[in-house]
């Protein structure tokens, strides 16, 4: 099985990096934690992420077959981010051109590995192949775009038995420049895979970019969080999921809480968990 888009490299001109074993550290894009890139719904999306903000634009398509890749899809980049950096940490050469076994990817994202989670990596897999991205984030002229897909193809390897071998993709070029300057990556808390929300999940990505470890911590106001997110949902839902996730208190790391001042949007304050002293 193979899903192929046109890409400006063959196969043959790529070396395979085989995905390492064992435990290493979560890796995030910094650009992909900043903007809209994803679906925040479970459900399939098809109306476009449309941002803009200064010189930024970003732009997401998805197909009708497919819809845009979704937050949970981005795991897989996350993985692929982190088997970058931890190669390039090691002396070992990484690739856009990766191999996996299913299992090595869904225990790294902390999935599980039944049939049905076999096929919803496929279906992920599908999503983030199909789905289309035009930015002008590191175009240095911040008026000429870069458009492409987040996996330029994938295909499932077997044996000449017909035995699976495992997954090989081929990432985008431009997130494979972005993980390669480690000043563009962060790490992340393992139990970021854990949040099951996609409004939770984009806002621990956003406030882990902005607000890192710093002691006053970060805030930003309800409207301008709503136009980062690309959500489709309404402002005043789109608020009532910000207050309870106040309520919870559920991205790790950090303590939220909210500003009401009359006359005034609310504002999302976020400040790092202090760290215990001896």
């Amino acid at each position: 099985m193979v899903r192929s888009a046109s890409t400006g490299c063959g196969r043959e001109q790529l070396d395979l990096f085989r995905a390492l074993p064992g435990e290493m550290a979560i890796r995030d894009a910094q650009d992909l934690m900043a903007y809209p890139f994803f679906s925040l719904a479970k459900s399939r999306r098809t109306v476009p992420i449309d941002f803009h903000s200064g010189p930024v634009t970003v732009r997401v398509e998805g197909t009708g077959a497919h819809g845009i890749a979704t937050i949970w899809d981005a795991d897989i980049l996350i993985w692929a981010a982190s088997q970058i950096v931890e190669a390039c940490d090691a002396g070992i050469r990484p690739s856009r051109r990766m191999s996996a076994t299913p299992y090595e990817i869904l225990r790294f994202i902390g999935r599980g590995t039944s049939r049905r989670d076999y096929q919803r990596l496929r279906a992920a897999l599908d999503r983030l192949q199909s789905t289309t991205v035009a930015t002008s984030i590191r175009e240095t002229t911040g008026r000429r775009l870069h458009r492409f897909s987040w996996i330029n193809e994938w295909k499932e390897c077997a044996d000449v038995h017909g035995r699976p071998l495992g997954i090989e993709l081929i990432l985008a070029d431009w997130f494979f420049a972005g993980v390669l300057d480690e000043a563009l990556v962060l790490t992340i808390d393992p139990a970021y895979f854990r949040l099951t929300g996609g409004i939770e999940r984009w806002l621990y990505r956003l406030v882990r970019k902005h607000g890192g470890r710093q002691s006053e911590g970060w805030r930003f106001d309800f409207p301008y969080l709503h136009r980062k997110s690309g959500s489709l949902a309404r402002p005043s839902d789109f608020a009532c999921d910000l207050r309870a996730l106040v309520m919870r208190q559920s991205l790790p790391g950090y303590v939220l809480s909210i500003e009401r001042r009359p006359g005034s949007p609310e504002v999302l304050v976020f400040r790092p968990v202090p760290r215990m002293t001896r």
